[in-house]
């Protein structure tokens, strides 16, 4: 017998204390025993000091484990009432050697089900939510039963910025929907003949809000318009804003360096970027997979001109950074007007002419700016003491046509409103003389006719002639 025992190898010992512990109802989720005897608690220590060190050692510790996450099939947050949705919880499942493992923790509101499967079936409305050994609680899933001849589902998971949007209105027990309308916070946005999916190709924040659908039904008969309850629909935040930093000397290694910075969604940090880097509209790299660029020498005093862009591989997603702001003082392009507009993007349009910055003559100091009031070119001034030092050149507008040939013009507008003067004068005596010819002779015989108005069948010929001139 002591020979039999001595062969034994440490696991089938422990295999055997797991066999009598969990047969007096040792439950190794929470280290105690399910009963109430006194000497359950004497035994319940033995058995967890004795079973636990021998548990397969997790590669992750307990408190750095994720939350489980937690899947609908099918993916819809809403359902008829009688209808069964499956929910499933995977995440992280330590193997014990033990013959009744708890792996899996349901929750209904804030009620334990009676369930540690790994999947369920539910049909009762609420917020569920699942646990797995030492890991926290799986975000909610919020189920909704509805009763209701039409109903408007929607995905149970989150919704990213450039991720197809999908939503579907489905009659009571798939009965084929007419005259299907889609709306969005209460504008239409499509129509369909009959029960048709409607799908946003790249959801962007505002196709956020509220969602609902209308349609028909033959029931057995076409039925009158009948509308689905609203479901809210948020669209989350792929990544943030991008910002624009210069890296510290240190980092920098004597070197300009600039770095384009932001950060992904939790959900979506394997989410692969590129980076591009522009100086005013023009690009002085494009897309990468590096978020920081070297500024060449001889623009390192152009700092301020700089911005960059964010995208996915793919440019589903693509936001821009604002203008380098360097610490301690404020960008140039903001001393013209307190707010400084959005940068553009670096690919226009074919028709599109770009945005054109005109540097600063060096050979033109200040006081020769502000000192020309009649110039017919108004470039960027600023108040004396105000001049900066560093940074861009000014951006200084191209003149326009219009400004150039304003002067041009305005002596030919006064003469065409002297000859609608005249013309108006001479239809008022032609429609006086249809109405009444004796009251046209009396006036024509005043002796204030010929100077009140003077008609030259000549003149029209010679204000042609006098416009070609001008021209």
């Amino acid at each position: 017998m002591i020979n039999r025992l001595l062969v034994w190898s440490p696991v089938s010992v422990v295999s055997l204390i797991a066999r009598v512990c969990s047969s007096v109802g040792w439950d190794p989720d929470i280290g105690v025993f399910q009963q109430s005897q006194s000497w359950a608690f004497t035994f319940g220590r033995a058995c967890h000091l004795t079973l636990l060190p021998h548990t397969v050692p997790s590669p992750t510790s307990p408190a750095t484990l994720e939350k489980p996450v937690l899947s609908l099939h099918p993916p819809w947050t809403t359902i008829f009432k009688g209808e069964r949705v499956t929910l499933r919880c995977d995440g992280y499942h330590p193997l014990l050697l033990e013959l009744r493992p708890i792996s899996t923790l349901w929750y209904l509101g804030h009620v334990l089900l009676p369930s540690h499967k790994k999947s369920i079936e539910v049909q009762a409305p609420g917020v569920y939510r699942c646990q797995t050994r030492g890991a926290p609680v799986s975000d909610p899933i919020h189920l909704s039963v509805s009763n209701d001849w039409l109903i408007l589902q929607v995905p149970y998971a989150a919704v990213f910025e450039g991720e197809p949007l999908v939503m579907r209105c489905r009659g009571w027990y798939d009965k084929v929907v007419y005259k299907l309308h889609y709306y969005h916070d209460g504008q239409a946005v499509r129509y369909f003949h009959s029960s048709t999916n409607y799908t946003v190709l790249q959801a962007r924040a505002s196709d956020s809000g509220h969602y609902q659908c209308s349609g028909t039904m033959r029931i057995p008969v076409e039925s009158a318009p009948m509308f689905s309850s609203k479901v809210a629909v948020t669209v989350q935040e792929l990544f943030q804003t991008p910002v624009l930093r210069t890296l510290s000397p240190q980092e920098a290694r004597g070197r300009v360096v600039l770095r384009c910075e932001t950060r992904l969604h939790p959900q979506k940090r394997d989410t692969p970027l590129q980076f591009a880097f522009y100086k005013y509209s023009r690009p002085v790299r494009r897309f990468d997979w590096g978020a920081e660029y070297t500024v060449p020498e001889p623009e390192v005093e152009e700092l301020e001109s700089y911005w960059c862009e964010a995208a996915t591989t793919t440019r589903s997603v693509r936001k821009r950074s604002p203008w380098l702001q360097l610490p301690g003082r404020g960008s140039v392009l903001d001393l013209a007007s307190t707010t400084a507009p959005a940068p553009q993007a670096a690919a226009l349009a074919p028709g599109d002419k770009p945005l054109s910055f005109r540097k600063t003559p060096v050979s033109r100091s200040v006081p020769s700016v502000t000192s020309v009031p009649n110039s017919t070119f108004t470039g960027l001034q600023f108040p004396a003491g105000h001049v900066p030092t560093a940074g861009p050149h000014a951006c200084v507008p191209l003149p326009t046509s219009t400004d150039l040939s304003r002067e041009a013009l305005q002596p030919k507008v006064d003469l065409l409103l002297r000859e609608m003067q005249l013309l108006k004068g001479l239809l008022s005596r032609v429609v006086l003389g249809l109405k009444d010819p004796q009251a046209l002779r009396e006036l024509t015989e005043t002796p204030e006719t010929p100077n009140s108005l003077t008609v030259n069948p000549i003149t029209p010929e010679t204000t042609v002639v006098e416009s070609q001139e001008d021209s």
